[in-house]
């Protein structure tokens, strides 16, 4: 009977310590709201005789922590709100971006957001990670692996990191050397980047 009652008392420990386990778990795993009105992203396209950089919004976006490691996350972007910072005339900074809102490039009528949702978070040094997610532009998904930074702030963290985008996997082929030959001067590179930058919090 007394080991009856000693393997109950056990079991009923252990229930207890794995029970409490996965509380602590629980309570170590966090999302976080991106901040909106504090992230953005900055992108940088360049051709033959140029570039051109300018601002991005978010329109929504979380970062997961675990044990306060990123475990994963995501963001939506609105390309309604794309602008641009290195033209100074009005009219012509207005035409360009007219034209990458229009469907030589981003479509963004059709297809107003992109999207990225981390898929895995390698840690490769203090704050430091190799993020693999799944990118979405004009409605096609491609994977992307880049460098971020995790840093953490009073009510939360900040993470940046900068993409590098080959447009041509997204059907984005105006003046692309992926799909014309013999553009000469007009010819604008296929990889375009993207700097991140998402403050999130509690």
């Amino acid at each position: 009977m007394k080991s009856i009652i000693n393997s109950v008392a056990a079991v009923a420990l252990a229930f207890v310590v794995s029970s409490q386990v996965m509380a602590d778990k629980v309570v170590k795993k966090v999302s976080l709201k991106v901040n909106v009105a504090k992230s953005e992203l900055t992108w940088n396209g360049k051709k033959v005789t140029g570039e051109h950089t300018g601002k991005i919004k978010m329109k929504e976006g979380v970062i997961t922590l675990e044990d306060n490691k990123l475990i994963g996350g995501n963001f939506v972007a609105d390309l309604g709100s794309m602008t641009n910072t290195d033209l100074t005339d009005k009219d012509y900074n207005a035409k360009l971006i007219g034209h990458l809102k229009s469907d030589d490039f981003f479509s963004v009528e059709k297809h107003p957001t992109a999207t990225f949702v981390v898929t895995k978070a390698v840690p490769t040094k203090t704050n430091t990670y190799n993020v693999t997610g799944d990118l979405t532009i004009k409605g096609i998904t491609k994977p992307i692996t880049f460098p971020v930074t995790v840093t953490p702030t009073s009510n939360g963290v900040s993470a940046s990191g900068t993409m590098v985008v080959d447009r041509s996997k997204y059907d984005i082929k105006y003046n692309s050397k992926s799909f014309f030959e013999n553009l000469g001067d007009k010819m604008i590179y296929d990889d375009f980047t993207i700097d991140v930058k998402l403050v999130a919090g509690k």
